[in-house]
Formats: C-alpha cells, structure tokens, sequence
C-alpha cells in the first residue's frame, strides 16, 4: 500500500466518480421521463393518456427525490478533507480492523486501491455510527461479530 494520503486520495477520488456517474444516471432518467411527457402530450387523448402522464408524473418525482438525495451525498463528500488524519474515527477517516478496513465517508460499496479492498460507507451507517469517535486498539462489537481497530488515518 502506498502512503496514506495518497491512499485517502485514492479512496476519496473513487467515491466522487461514484457520486458523480449516480448524478449523470438520474440527470439522464429526468431527461428521458421529461421527453416522454412531452411526447405523451401530443399523442393520444383519454384515460389512458391521463394514466400515462400520470405515471410519467410519479416517475419524475421519485428521480427528482433521487437528484436531491445524490446532492445531498455529493455535499457530504464535498466536507472531507483527503488530506487531513486524526486520531480518533470520524468524517473522512480509513479505518482498518482486525475484520475489514473502511472509509468514512459514503455509501459507496466496495472499493479497490491495488490488492487491497475497502467499505466506503456513511458515517450514519450502523457500523459507521459504532466506529465513530473510537481510536487505535479499540474493541468493536458489531452484531455477532468482533474485531479491533489497527490503524486510522
């Protein structure tokens, strides 16, 4: 493993493009649901025509709430400082233990730097939320499982 900053980097780099094909991807459905609007409009009348706009609608709201809550992450990520370590877990932080090693920072699933695997997850997460504020050599209980912190940075 390179130096940790440059692993922070790279962790942190891996979570903006994970954030930032999630945005294109809802920008794309809005773009596609608001064509699909404006071409139900100029097609057939009825109740079936007002169903359709009406799922069109629906569809339109739930990929706005999407936006929102991508921007929300995005926003999140915009706060952690790839160049910054502490002592204790928190916002930003490469935690690893006995167990797995993660990142603070959002729920991004699994990354990879090199051969080594990290869970970059939210800090409101359960396991986020039971790491946070802990240190180096600290036992964790997470469900049936145990494990001990090793190395933050």
């Amino acid at each position: 493993m390179k130096n940790n900053l440059e692993l922070k980097q790279r962790l942190f780099n891996q979570c903006a493009v994970f954030v930032d094909q999630r945005y294109l991807k809802i920008q794309t459905q809005i773009k596609e649901i608001q064509e699909s609007l404006t071409s139900e409009t100029k097609s057939s009348a009825g109740d079936k025509h007002e169903t359709g706009r009406a799922m069109l609608q629906l569809e339109r709201e739930k990929a706005g709430q999407q936006l929102a809550e991508i921007e929300k992450i995005k926003e999140n990520l915009s706060k952690i400082d790839p160049t910054k370590s502490t002592a204790h877990i928190g916002l930003g932080s490469i935690v690893l233990t006995s167990q797995s090693n993660y990142f603070l920072a959002i729920s991004a699933g699994q990354l990879k730097v090199e051969a080594d695997v990290f869970y970059a997850i939210s800090p409101n997460t359960p396991i986020g939320l039971l790491l946070a504020g802990k240190k180096v050599g600290d036992l964790i209980r997470f469900r049936e499982q145990h494990f001990t912190i090793e190395a933050i940075y």
